[in-house]
Formats: structure tokens, C-alpha cells, sequence
């Protein structure tokens, strides 16, 4: 086989490849109808019956301002447009950004939410301790979502459905009154969120929602979104995603924007999209894209994942697969129990 050959043969194996993931985008996309309301799209969380943003403000982000009264008015900012979605976690930024998120829903703002909040005790009793210290920090008696968080390594779901493993605590919770749905999280891999299902099935536990990241490079590399979204959608999973910017990373590639990064997770996640949001101007570009949102056609999808491939091969814009830089719990794990 000549060179000439062989490219025209390597690009007819691209075009079936890409094609084929177009034929998934096409059945994902759209799987749940965007309401608009000012300057928010509103969609169904799986089968919950609940009707949430199209975006989530990122817990993580939302303590890293030097002054807490920084972060209350950026919160406030993001419900009052129309945000309804807050993302949260007992371990970011040692527990300010729950701390910081409690205060600014006071004053009326709770009751204009969808609360979220992660755990990441591995046991019964590491994770009741964090789930009531959760709750003090964000001064309410409920959590909408509970998630088990991190769910990273192969071995996470068995410790959490182990003997003493911290499911006990979530379901207790949940009878108690401290949380409406339960169900997790994690970025590392999709053959771990597929292990986590099957043991959810295994215990007849069916998760009210899951959080992956799906992103122009997921597409190409360890994919959650052609491994693991179409099981959510077909079990009605609530479907949220994260990492739509992989932290700002993806940008570094400059094969895309911003906005055609939250464009693009809009269109393949049928849920709501956690995004980083750590100041005004960058909750004015969210919204942006909000505002601006049509799902993607198939030549918009094909032109942005060609345009991606070659920066996705080896995961390196996506760290939080391929790095331990985005795994709290590896750093500290005496916070699983």
C-alpha cells in the first residue's frame, strides 16, 4: 500500500468513526425539551419530576475568592438570573465553599435552589459525620441531592456497598429527611461509573442521577459519553455533567471557545451542566451561552470534534482522567473512613 493509499484509507476509518458518534450524538441530543424562562433554559432531571438549569453553579470555584462576601454576591448574582442548580461538596476548599454557599442562601434564596452536595466517607460512619456537617455549614435540614463522591477508583463502589459501607448512612439520611435523591459522582474513568451501576442494580439501588464529565475531548478519549450516558438515558438516569472547560484546560489547546465548549456538553448532556463560575464576568459568558444555545447540528458536532481529535488522543486537556491533580480523596484519605 502506497502512502497515497494509505492516508485515503486512514481518512475513510476517521469518517466511519466520526460518523458514528455523530448517530449517538443524534439520538442523545435533544432527549429532554429546553424551557426558556428570562435568561435560563430549564430541563427535567431524569425522573424526578424536578426541573432544573440548564447550568450548575460549581461548588468548588465559589470559595476561592479572597472574600467570602465576594463569593455570597456571586451566588446570589447566579440565582437571581436564573441559575437553580448549586453544586457543592463537603471537601472543597476545606468546607468555606459550603460555609460560604449556607450563608448566601439565606434570606429567601433556599427555597429558590436545588441543593447538591457530595460526601466522600466511604464507610457508614465517615459519611454520616460529613453528611451532618454538610448540613450545618449550608444552614439547612435537607439536601436535595446527595452524591457519593469520587467514585474514582474500581474499589469505591464495593467499599460503599460493603459491610458498614457508607450506601447505610445515605439511605438513613434519606429516611430522616436529610435528603430528597441520592447518587454520585466521579471523573476518572467510565468503566468505573459502569461498575458503580451494576452494583446499583445488584442492590436495588437506582441512583436519582449521576455527575460525569462530558466535553469535546470526552468524545475521543475514555469516553463517559459513549460508554456510560446512554445507559443513564435508557434507565432514566437524571444525567448531570461537569468539566464542560475541564477547569479552563480545554481552552489551553485553542482549538475551541469557551462558549462552543458549553455549547457542545448542552447539546450531548440532556441534563444540566456543572461549570466553574468564579467571577462576574465569567458568569456573564455562562449566560452568554445560555442565551445563544441551539443544539448543535451534525456538521456543527462533526466540524468541533474534528477540530479536537488530535488534542484528545492521550487525555492530555483532560487531566482529571489521566492525573491525580483533580483527586482530593487520593490526597486525603483519611476522609473516606
Amino acid at each position: 500500500m502506497n502512502r497515497r493509499e494509505f492516508l485515503k484509507k486512514s481518512s475513510l476509518v476517521a469518517g466511519a468513526v466520526l460518523a458514528q458518534q455523530l448517530v449517538d450524538l443524534d439520538r442523545l441530543a435533544g432527549a429532554a425539551p429546553a424551557q426558556r424562562r428570562g435568561e435560563m433554559l430549564y430541563r427535567p432531571l431524569g425522573n424526578t419530576g424536578e426541573e432544573l438549569s440548564i447550568l450548575g453553579l460549581g461548588g468548588a470555584h465559589i470559595g476561592r475568592q479572597p472574600d467570602e462576601k465576594q463569593s455570597i454576591a456571586l451566588i446570589k448574582s447566579a440565582i437571581d438570573r436564573g441559575i437553580t442548580f448549586m453544586d457543592n461538596s463537603w471537601d472543597y476548599n476545606g468546607g468555606e465553599s459550603e460555609k460560604r454557599m449556607g450563608k448566601a442562601l439565606q434570606g429567601g434564596y433556599r427555597e429558590k435552589v436545588f441543593l447538591m452536595t457530595k460526601f466522600d466517607g466511604r464507610t457508614r460512619s465517615a459519611a454520616q459525620k460529613q453528611i451532618d456537617e454538610s448540613l450545618k455549614r449550608l444552614k439547612t435540614d435537607r439536601i436535595d441531592l446527595l452524591m457519593f463522591h469520587e467514585v474514582i477508583r474500581m474499589n469505591d463502589p464495593d467499599r460503599f456497598f460493603g459491610p458498614d459501607g457508607a450506601v447505610q448512612a445515605a439511605l438513613e439520611a434519606k429516611k430522616a429527611g436529610k435528603a430528597r435523591y441520592l447518587g454520585f459522582t466521579g471523573h476518572k474513568d467510565p468503566a468505573i461509573h459502569l461498575h458503580m451501576l451494576d452494583l446499583t442494580r445488584a442492590h436495588n439501588f437506582k441512583p436519582d442521577a449521576v455527575l460525569m464529565p462530558l466535553n469535546v475531548m470526552d468524545a475521543h478519549f475514555r469516553s463517559f459519553q459513549h460508554q456510560v450516558l446512554p445507559r443513564l438515558i435508557s434507565e432514566k438516569i437524571g444525567v448531570l455533567s461537569m468539566k464542560p472547560l475541564g477547569d479552563a484546560i480545554i481552552l489551553q489547546s485553542k482549538a475551541v471557545s469557551a462558549i462552543e465548549c458549553l455549547h457542545y456538553a448542552m447539546t450531548v448532556n440532556p441534563g444540566t451542566v456543572v461549570t466553574g463560575i468564579d467571577s462576574l464576568p465569567i458568569l456573564d459568558q455562562a449566560l452568554e451561552a445560555v442565551r445563544s444555545f441551539k443544539p448543535l447540528t451534525r456538521e456543527e458536532q462533526a466540524a468541533l470534534l474534528a477540530r479536537t481529535e488530535r488534542f484528545a488522543r492521550s487525555g492530555e486537556y483532560e487531566l482529571f482522567k489521566t492525573t491525580g491533580h483533580f483527586d482530593s480523596t487520593a490526597k486525603h484519605p483519611e476522609w473516606m473512613g
